[in-house]
């Protein structure tokens, strides 16, 4: 009796286990069948066009020597700001023998050539007194002996230049001291005291001393693909963001597209330029890395899903619907604007409802 007990429990036990084994795998065979689903919801869709680039200012200026010579002093250092006038750098005359030598004789010359026009202009005058020469020929020693005076000043202030360094000219002065040309920061020191300095002329460009720029106007400047160039207007708005600084929120207007392309890492792009609009609390540097959001559509509060879940082809889009109990449908829907993540249902579905994810594809 007590064996035929044992047996009936041991069949009882076996069969509990079998069954919680079956339920379990036909949970698991259920699980694997339903497959995830998103819900119609409403939101905001931005179509933005990528433009890469960096924060510069409007206008940089590189400041240069009028006189040759050598860097003797600075009178600003790298990242101060200076008002417009103020002196940056002192040049030192740095003149050949050859230079100073021919100078000193052209002095020479000239005041031997004064002294000569002088004494003729003096004898000109007595003769002319008892009309014993023409008025042309008076006038003519006059225009003379005043070149020569021209000439001997020159002279002097030439070689006060090489050996001093200023002159002063019409009361103007003239000196090797580099000044400011606007209000701004010195962003870059190129020259170091000690260094030659060539002078900015008509046949050279001279050595750049110094960079100097206005940090209150500053600009994004950078490229657009030539796909996104087509849809973008001036006038458009654009979100800044900064790598360096991830958290700022900076805002701007598309301010240029450039009308001619370049090759740049075998694509073809656009250079764009961004006005920056006035930023509070954040400290922009020249140079910062950027990629800029240009606004080129904005909807709000529009019937939206994931674009993955909507299957195209040709003309029409198609979604599967869950209706429930088990039951989906294929519907049709007319979509409008897209971000790349989601895009926007004009007709077809209702928020609230629910639609299934595509099912993956096998490998």
């Amino acid at each position: 009796m007590r064996t035929r007990t044992k047996v009936v429990l041991g069949g009882i036990c076996i069969a509990i286990v079998a069954g919680a084994a079956s339920f379990l795998r036909a949970d698991d065979q259920g699980g694997e069948d339903a497959a995830p689903v998103v819900v119609v919801t409403r939101g905001e869709i931005v179509d933005r066009a990528l433009a890469v680039g960096t924060i510069e200012p409007e206008i940089e200026i590189s400041v240069k020597s009028k006189v040759s010579g050598v860097v003797r002093r600075r009178f600003a250092e790298m990242g101060e700001f200076v008002r417009a006038g103020a002196p940056l750098l002192e040049i030192q005359p740095d003149p050949t023998p050859l230079e100073l030598v021919e100078a000193r004789r052209q002095l020479e010359l000239r005041g031997i050539e004064l002294e000569m026009l002088e004494r003729e202009l003096a004898r000109q005058r007595a003769l002319s007194e008892q009309g014993m020469v023409s008025a042309a020929v008076y006038e003519e020693v006059q225009r003379r002996h005043a070149e020569a005076v021209l000439q001997e000043q020159i002279a002097r202030e030439r070689l006060a230049l090489l050996e001093k360094g200023a002159v002063t000219i019409a009361d103007t002065r003239i000196e090797s001291v580099v000044k400011a040309p606007i209000d701004g920061y010195i962003l870059e020191q190129m020259a170091q005291p000690g260094d030659p300095v060539v002078p900015l002329s008509t046949y050279q460009e001279g050595t750049v001393l110094m960079t100097m720029a206005d940090m209150s106007r500053l600009i994004f400047r950078g490229t657009v693909d030539e796909i996104d160039v087509g849809r973008l207007r001036e006038g458009m708005r654009a979100e800044i963001r900064i790598g360096a600084l991830p958290g700022a929120r900076i805002e701007g207007v598309l301010s240029r597209i450039s009308l001619k392309a370049r090759k740049q890492d075998n694509s073809t792009v656009f250079p764009v330029e961004i006005t920056l609009e006035p930023t509070d609390g954040v400290v922009l540097r020249a140079g910062y890395s950027a990629n800029a959001y240009i606004v080129i559509e904005k909807r709000e509060d529009v019937l939206m899903i994931p674009e993955r879940v909507v299957t195209f082809s040709g003309d029409t889009a198609w979604v599967t619907v869950e209706l429930g109990g088990g039951q989906t449908e294929r519907r049709v829907i007319e979509t409008g604007l897209s971000d790349a993540i989601n895009i926007e249902v004009v007709s077809g579905l209702r928020e609230g409802e629910r639609v299934r994810e595509k099912p993956a594809r096998q490998i």
